[in-house]
């Protein structure tokens, strides 16, 4: 009994304890929220003061535990991703399990190699971070004299490769290029002390980004690659969650400027034009591959809108009014706005910007539109450009129709300008524009002096004075390079404590005149914005250097007696490369009045009247004239769907001159020809003495199939229309047929609404698998009919006809939702062969 009442004795001690101790937190928590309210009143501040600490109290827990949410639900989409693909795709998608994304691939086994290898990953980290970042960041500032790693861990989950697409076509034979898109939603766990009781650190890490590899060059002899370059060719998305001292950084306020912090440090090591090299035999130089010669220059014309949408209202909203537009373009970091057109649905810029383009295929032209507004600017829709497409036509002039917003049309005009070293192609730009570019590779600075008043006792003695060397050892100094010509300024990173700064940097300047422009280089001390030194070169030097190159040490001016600096000056002539010969074909005649396709007997006397007997023509007119009498068009057809194709392709007429002279035949287009910007060469037309070939009257069967998958994507409102391939097409040549294809999305036959596939040489079973999209509601898609032509790219020969086939697709009678993938036969409407 003693020792049962010992023991509830002791249980009883410890809950009191226990209380005791909940009791005192409770009393200091109470104390600790009632301090503040003590301090307003005691210094007689408003409380005002204390509802605003609240509130951003609560702001910042709100987006501490959203951030929570956000990783939780990056974290299951990882572990779970083929679930949630699937669930999503049959429930809001609605995709059936026929589609597949033919540019982009999958791999499986690059995954399973990062994440057996990411272990080794994690201890490559560790040692760079404690070995090569952490000397940088003590040395970087005095107050992280003391910064050191405590815990370096990159967790068990490795990147996902969600996609890689590669180039061939457009890639040099000695290279290979891969885009891999990158998603990674990592557990990481880095810490650091800053000071003595003072900690910051990492936990959770979301990336997100398309990263470009190169393997370059292609060699003939191990190991078959000489080198390796990786960068990311736009900004990454990028998401943190700090700990310790850091954990303020989560608040709204410093939320975006700390990630953007980070995101410029990532920037400068490996987002254009920045590159992470690995070469891999001793002939690579490394300066060669991180920073290749640009692939060219694109001359970007911001000519004018229409059917903008008004964004400022009148009458509290009741009338809708104008809006004052201007355009924002982006490529990479460099961002060019446009002026304000005021009170304008229309506006009208005519602006001109020049952008340098180191990757084509890869890099955009991001268009977007704004209303400016004196509180927040509206957005009014904005759309992608890939730069190879301008290197590919060489110019593109064109409207483009704005995406995430119900109208609008941007008329814009890009040219591609190429690189060149021929002087002879060098003229002074008159009208704004640049005639050359200097690219510049900053290596290093050498024997910098360590402050203003070295270099002021170095030119007063040309040596310190004793009482200097005497004094204690005076820190190295932080420098960085400044380079201009004329308002174009640029520079470079921040060397830390160092007199031979390492800078490795490339720069790019547009040049106007050659003869008269100078480059302007200045070493800057950080902290003073001192000059340490300075250079002038002007840039008439590099005309008379070979291949237009200077790659030197350059003595430095108003510096110490051996300050050099180390840099590579190129310069390039700017070649507009004039776009690619197009056919050109005639004007469409007019249409005539009346209807001469639905009443065959009225026309039937008008082209007996206009035919001469054949008796009186010589016996090669014959021949023609009896081709041409088998060619009619059927005017009634079992398929209701044909005979209204017919009728709006309209009829094929023989006039008097046709036969009199040289045998011209065109054909009429009623419904397209009330469109000023129709396109002559996408219709099925006979152009001046231009017949069928007898190629394609003796052809017996049909003219081929095309296979069509077409589908409406309900959470995004448009139409797409995938052309996979073809078969058993009609030969052109004995080599086959240079295929493309034509789509229109009827009654729609203007240039924005023409689609087209790539051109497929020497086949006649091309395969495309090239997707399109309509933005159109459903409803109204129900209603469209798709004209799709297969055309041969080049002609039999110069005078003769280019299609192959064609067919015209009901999309009333597809499922559109669920979608629909079928084999359509080809056919020529208005053809009849001879029998």
């Amino acid at each position: 009994m003693s020792s049962g009442g010992e023991m509830r004795k002791e249980l009883s001690s410890s809950e009191v304890s226990r209380a005791l101790m909940q009791f005192m937190v409770f009393v200091a928590r109470c104390a600790l929220l009632l301090y503040p309210v003590y301090v307003c009143g005691a210094l007689g501040l408003s409380a005002s003061w204390l509802l605003l600490t609240v509130l951003l109290w609560g702001l910042w827990d709100k987006n501490r535990r959203r951030k929570g949410e956000r990783v939780d639900a990056a974290i299951d989409f990882v572990e779970n991703e083929c679930h949630v693909i699937k669930s999503e795709l049959m429930t809001a998608l609605n995709s059936p399990t026929w589609i597949q994304f033919n540019e982009v691939e999958k791999a499986a086994w690059i995954n399973k190699i990062l994440h057996q290898a990411w272990p080794f990953f994690g201890v490559f980290m560790d040692k760079l971070l404690k070995e090569s970042i952490q000397p940088l960041i003590r040395q970087s500032s005095p107050p992280l004299k003391t910064f050191t790693f405590t815990k370096v861990h990159f967790g068990q989950r490795a990147p996902t490769i969600t996609g890689v697409r590669e180039y061939t076509q457009e890639a040099d034979m000695r290279e290979v290029i891969l885009d891999f898109n990158i998603v990674y939603v990592g557990d990481i766990d880095i810490d650091a002390d800053i000071k003595p009781r003072i900690s910051a650190g990492v936990k959770e890490l979301q990336l997100q980004g398309m990263l470009r590899v190169i393997l370059n060059p292609l060699i003939g002899q191990s190991p078959l690659v000489g080198g390796v370059t990786m960068f990311f060719i736009r900004r990454p998305t990028m998401h943190l969650n700090w700990t310790g001292m850091t954990n303020l950084l989560d608040s709204p306020a410093l939320r975006s400027f700390s990630e953007a912090t980070v995101m410029d440090i990532i920037a400068s090591i490996m987002v254009l034009p920045n590159r992470l090299c690995f070469p891999l035999i001793d002939q690579v130089k490394v300066d060669e591959m991180r920073f290749p010669l640009p692939r060219g220059v694109v001359r970007v014309h911001v000519l004018e809108a229409q059917d903008l949408k008004a964004m400022d209202t009148v009458m509290m909203g009741l009338v809708k009014g104008k809006s004052d537009p201007y355009v924002v373009l982006t490529v990479g970091n460099q961002r060019f706005q446009t002026k304000t057109v005021k009170e304008s649905l229309t506006p009208s810029w005519n602006e001109v910007y020049e952008f340098v383009v180191h990757e084509a295929p890869g890099q955009e032209l991001e268009v977007e539109l704004y209303d400016e507004d004196t509180d927040k600017d509206d957005f009014m829709g904005r759309f992608n450009l890939d730069f190879g497409e301008v290197k590919k036509e060489r110019e593109i002039n064109k409207w483009f129709p704005l995406q995430e917003i119900e109208k609008g049309q941007v008329h814009m005009k890009l040219q591609w300008l190429s690189l060149q070293t021929d002087l002879e192609l060098l003229k002074e730009a008159t009208d704004g524009c640049a005639c050359a570019m200097l690219a510049i590779y900053l290596d290093n600075a050498s024997n910098l002096p360590k402050d203003q008043n070295e270099l002021s006792q170095l030119e007063k003695h040309g040596k310190q004075p004793k009482e200097a060397r005497l004094t204690r050892r005076q820190h190295n100094p932080n420098s960085y390079v400044k380079f201009s010509i004329d308002q174009q300024t640029q520079k470079s990173k921040i060397v830390y404590a160092s007199r031979d700064p390492v800078f490795e940097q490339y720069f790019t300047f547009f040049v106007h005149n050659v003869e008269s422009q100078v480059l302007n280089v200045q070493v800057m001390l950080a902290e003073k914005k001192n000059t340490l030194g300075m250079l002038t070169l002007p840039l008439a030097r590099l005309l008379k250097a070979s291949d237009l190159t200077l790659d030197q040490r350059f003595q430095l001016e108003r510096s110490g007696s051996n300050s050099q600096l180390k840099m590579k000056a190129i310069l390039r002539i700017l070649k507009l490369e004039k776009p690619k010969p197009k056919v050109s074909n005639p004007p469409v005649a007019k249409p005539r009045t009346g209807n001469q396709v639905k009443d065959p007997q009225l026309q039937q006397p008008q082209q007996s009247q206009a035919q001469p007997p054949l008796n009186s023509l010589k016996p090669e007119e014959k021949n023609q004239a009896s081709t041409l009498s088998q060619m009619q068009v059927p005017v009634s057809s079992s398929s209701g769907s044909q005979a209204e194709y017919m009728a709006r392709r309209g009829s094929l007429m023989v006039s008097e001159n046709r036969l009199a002279g040289s045998t011209r035949m065109r054909r009429y287009d009623s419904h397209s020809l009330l469109s000023e910007n129709s396109i002559a060469s996408s219709r099925l037309d006979l152009l001046d003495g231009v017949p069928y070939p007898d190629a394609i009257m003796n052809h017996q069967g049909s003219f081929g199939q095309i296979q069509i998958t077409i589908r409406y994507a309900t959470l995004r409102n448009k139409l797409t229309v995938t052309v996979i391939n073809c078969r058993n097409l009609f030969p052109c040549n004995s080599n086959g047929s240079d295929t493309y294809v034509r789509i229109y999305l009827l009654p729609d036959q203007r240039w924005k609404n023409r689609m087209r596939t790539k051109v497929k040489r020497k086949t006649v079973d091309p395969v495309f698998d090239e997707k399109f999209e309509f933005s159109v509601p459903f409803e109204e898609a129900k209603t469209r009919k798709l004209d799709v032509s297969v055309k041969n790219n080049r002609m039999f020969h110069t005078r003769e006809r280019k299609e192959i086939g064609m067919v015209l697709i009901n999309l009333a009678q597809l499922d559109l939702v669920k979608g629909s993938t079928e084999w359509y036969e080809l056919s020529i409407p208005g053809l009849k062969k001879a029998v």
